[in-house]
C-alpha cells in the first residue's frame, strides 16, 4: 500500500516514460541512474515492447519483415498486433504490466521528468503523444470507477490515472465500468428506448414508478455529458403549433438517418394500431409519420430489427396485455405495412426478447417471457425462405431471461441483463451469429444496476474500437446509471502469448485485429514461444537463439503441418458446400412434397364432398323406390276389386235378360218389382 501511495506522486505522461526508462527501453538525459538489463520473461518483454511503441509512436505501419529474423519478426508481432489501441491506453497498461512484474520499481526511479529517448531503430520518426499537451496544461480529467468482483461481491474502485475524456476512459476490456458523467442524471427509468446517433445516446420515455415518461435526454459519448432537449409535437396542419409528445414505455427507438424512429409502446390512452414516431435533430420536433397497408395492432414490449430499409417487428403484448408472435415488416422507403406468415412453427407468444439480424438475411429471436415463464430458446427466421428454424447451439447454456437487451458488432451478438422471475441475469453472454457458439464475456454476483430488466444497451466506436452502453432499468429499485463495457477482440492465440496471472479486479487484455480464422498468426506465436531468452537494455533487444537448427526444423515442422491443415479445411469447406446443396434440394424437395400434399389433400376433400352427395341421392331414390313399390300393389288390388264388380255387374245384367224372355214364353207374368 505505501508503494501504491508513492508511485503515484508522478502524473501521466511522465510516470509512463519513468517506467519506461526504467524498464531499458529509454532514459533521461538530467537521470543519473542507468537503466538496468531487463530481467522479464519472453513474453512479457515482447508485450512491453509493443505497448513502448504504441505509446510513443503509434499503430504499427511498417511492413512486416520479409527475412526470416527472429528478433525483428517477433518485435513486429508484438507491436502489430495491438492494432488501434490508443497511446494513452498504452501507458497505462505499460505500467501496470510493470508494476505487476517488478512492484518496486518505482521506488528505485528518482523523479524523471524528460522525455526519453524512442528506439526507432526499425520503425518511423519518433511522434509527441497527443496527450502530453494536455497534462502539461493541467487539464482536469473523469474518474472511472470500475465493477469488478471478490468474493462474490460488487466493488467499485477509483482509478485517477485516466488521461483521455469519453468513452476512450474506459481501457479495461470484457468487465463493465461506470464512468464518470457530468450534467444533470435523467430520471431513473426502465422500459426506455435508446438509439445512437452522431456519437450521442438518445434516452426517450420509459417507465418510473408506474408512470410514463416523455422525456428525451442526451448523453454525449465524448464528454459523457447529460443534456436534455425540449422536445414537441408538431402540430398535424400548422408546424407551429406544438404539444408535448404522449408518454411511452416498452417502445424501440431505431436511428435512421440523421432522425430516430420512435415505434409502438404502451401508452396511457393506447391507440388501435401501432404508431410510427419521429424525431429531427434539427428542428427538435416530433412527428407522426403516416403509413399505408394494414397496420399491426398497439403493443409494447416487442423486438424491432432494422434490416436494410425495413423494420421488422416480432411479438409483444397488445393494451390487453395479450402475448403476441405475429410478424410484421413495415418499408422505410413507402412506409408500406406487410403482415407474413412463415411457414414452419414460430416462436411462442412472448414479450421483452431479444432480436438481431446476421447477414441482412436472418432474424434471431432470444429469449422473452409470458405471464408466468421465461425462455433461452433461439429461434432463426430466414427473410429469404421466410422460414423458421430452431437451430442447434454450441458452447454454454444460457438461462431463461426476460427483459434483457442486446446490441450487435459484427458478427458476435451481446446479451445482457434481464430477469427469471427470481432474480436478475448477472452474466453477460455473446453469441458468435455465424456458428452459434455461446461464450460468457463476464458475470457477478449480488445486486448490480447492469442485472436489471429492462435496461437498454446500444453500441457506439470510439477511435476505431466498439463500446457497449448500457442505461437505467429496474432491479428492485430504478437505475439511470450509466455502464460501459469494451469488448475485446483478442483472439486465443495472442492471450495464450500472454499467459500470467492476473488479478481478480485488474484483467489486462489487449485488444487486436481479428487474426483467429488466420493460420499465420499461430506459427507466428509458436515460433514466439521458441525464442529461449530476450534481454532489454539500453532500448535495444538482444536475443539470445540456442539451438538454431532445432528451430529452423521445427519452423518447417510448422509449415508442412499448416499445409496439411489447410488441405483439410478445404475439404471441410467443401464437404460443408456439399451438404449445404443437399440441404437446399432437401428443403426444395420438401416444398413441393408439401404443395403436392396440399393439392392431394384438396382433391381427396373434394371427392368425399361428392361421394357424400351421391349417398344423399341414393337414399332418396331408394325411398322413392319403396313408395313406389307400395303404389304399384293398390293399384293392383283396385285393378282386382274392379274386375270382381264388373264381373258381378255382369252376371246380374245376363240373369235378369235370361228370366224375361223365357217367362214371356211360358206365360208367367213380368215381375213387377223389377224396373
Amino acid at each position: 500500500m505505501a508503494m501504491a501511495r508513492a508511485s503515484s506522486g508522478l502524473a501521466y505522461p511522465d510516470r509512463f516514460y519513468a517506467a519506461a526508462a526504467y524498464a531499458g527501453f529509454g532514459e533521461s538525459p538530467n537521470s543519473s541512474i542507468s537503466a538496468p538489463a531487463s530481467r522479464f520473461q519472453n513474453d512479457v518483454a515482447l508485450l512491453l515492447y509493443g505497448l513502448y511503441q504504441q505509446a510513443t509512436v503509434g499503430p504499427c505501419t511498417v511492413p512486416k519483415p520479409r527475412a526470416w529474423n527472429p528478433v525483428e519478426h517477433s518485435k513486429w508481432t508484438s507491436w502489430h498486433g495491438l492494432g488501434n489501441m490508443a497511446s494513452t491506453e498504452a501507458m497505462r497498461l505499460f505500467v501496470k504490466i510493470l508494476e505487476e512484474e517488478d512492484p518496486a520499481w518505482y521506488s528505485r526511479v528518482p523523479e524523471l521528468t524528460a522525455e526519453p529517448v524512442v528506439d526507432v531503430e526499425m520503425h518511423k520518426p519518433r511522434l509527441e503523444p497527443a496527450t502530453a499537451s494536455a497534462s502539461q496544461n493541467g487539464d482536469s480529467l473523469p474518474e472511472m470507477k470500475t465493477i469488478s468482483t471478490e468474493n462474490g461481491r460488487l466493488l467499485e474502485t477509483q482509478d485517477k490515472d485516466v488521461i483521455t475524456e469519453g468513452l476512450g476512459s474506459v481501457g479495461i476490456c470484457d468487465q463493465w465500468v461506470a464512468p464518470s458523467v457530468s450534467g444533470q442524471r435523467p430520471r431513473p427509468r426502465y422500459a426506455h428506448g435508446a438509439a445512437v446517433l452522431q456519437e450521442k445516446m438518445y434516452i426517450f420515455g420509459g417507465n418510473h414508478n408506474g408512470r410514463y415518461l416523455n422525456d428525451l435526454q442526451v448523453l454525449d459519448l465524448k464528454s459523457l455529458t447529460w443534456s436534455r432537449i425540449e422536445a414537441k409535437l408538431s402540430g398535424s396542419s400548422d408546424s407551429s403549433t406544438t404539444t408535448l409528445v404522449a408518454p411511452c414505455a416498452g417502445h424501440s427507438l431505431i436511428p435512421w438517418g440523421n432522425k430516430i424512429l420512435s415505434v409502438a409502446g404502451h401508452t396511457k390512452d393506447p391507440s388501435e394500431t401501432i404508431t410510427v414516431m419521429e424525431f429531427d435533430l434539427q428542428t427538435c420536433l416530433w412527428s407522426k409519420l403516416k403509413t399505408y397497408g394494414k397496420p399491426p395492432i398497439s403493443r409494447g414490449g416487442q423486438s424491432v430489427t432494422l434490416v436494410g430499409d425495413t423494420l421488422v417487428i416480432f411479438g409483444g403484448a397488445d393494451s390487453k396485455r395479450s402475448l403476441l408472435n405475429d410478424l410484421h415488416i413495415l418499408d422505410l422507403e413507402t412506409m408500406t405495412w406487410d403482415d407474413y406468415d412463415a411457414i414452419g412453427t414460430p416462436p411462442s407468444p412472448r414479450s421483452e426478447h431479444a432480436a438481431a439480424c446476421h447477414a441482412d438475411r436472418y432474424l434471431l429471436i432470444f429469449g422473452g417471457g409470458s405471464h408466468a415463464t421465461c425462455f433461452n430458446d433461439l429461434h432463426v427466421l430466414d427473410l429469404q425462405t421466410m422460414e423458421w428454424s430452431r437451430p442447434k447451439q454450441q458452447g454454454v447454456t444460457p438461462g431463461p431471461r426476460a427483459g434483457h437487451a442486446g446490441v450487435t458488432v459484427g458478427e458476435n451478438w451481446f446479451i445482457s441483463g434481464g430477469g427469471n422471475n427470481v432474480n436478475g441475469i448477472s452474466e453477460t453472454l455473446v453469441l458468435n451469429m455465424a456458428t452459434l457458439v455461446w461464450s460468457v464475456v463476464t458475470t457477478f454476483q449480488g445486486q448490480a444496476p447492469i442485472a436489471s430488466e429492462g435496461m437498454s444497451l446500444v453500441t457506439s466506436t470510439h477511435n476505431g474500437e466498439d463500446f457497449l452502453v448500457s442505461f437505467g432499468g429496474y432491479n428492485g429499485r430504478y437505475n439511470n446509471e450509466v455502464h460501459v463495457l469494451k469488448p475485446s477482440h483478442i483472439s486465443d492465440l495472442q492471450s495464450r502469448m500472454i499467459d500470467r496471472p492476473a488479478s481478480d479486479t485488474n484483467v489486462v487484455v489487449l485488444p487486436t485485429t481479428n487474426t483467429s480464422r488466420d493460420i499465420q498468426p499461430e506459427i507466428e506465436a509458436l515460433q514466439d514461444k521458441k525464442i529461449k531468452e530476450i534481454e532489454m537494455d539500453n532500448g535495444d533487444l538482444e536475443l539470445n537463439i540456442r539451438k538454431e537448427e532445432t528451430i529452423e526444423q521445427f519452423v518447417e515442422a510448422l509449415k508442412v503441418e499448416k499445409e496439411e491443415l489447410e488441405t483439410a479445411l478445404n475439404k471441410e469447406q467443401l464437404q460443408s458446400l456439399q451438404i449445404r446443396q443437399q440441404l437446399a434440394e432437401a428443403e426444395s424437395r420438401k416444398t413441393e412434397l408439401t404443395k403436392e400434399l396440399q393439392s392431394v389433400r384438396s382433391q381427396l376433400a373434394a371427392e368425399q364432398s361428392r361421394c357424400f352427395k351421391l349417398e344423399v341421392d341414393v337414399a332418396e331414390l331408394r325411398q322413392k323406390l319403396q313408395t313406389v313399390e307400395t303404389l304399384e300393389r293398390e293399384v293392383e288390388l283396385l285393378r282386382r276389386q274392379k274386375a270382381t264388380s264388373e264381373q258381378a255387374a255382369l252376371s246380374a245384367k245376363q240373369r235378369q235378360s235370361s228370366g224375361g224372355v223365357w217367362g214371356w214364353l211360358a206365360g208367367s207374368p213380368p215381375d213387377q218389382s223389377s224396373p
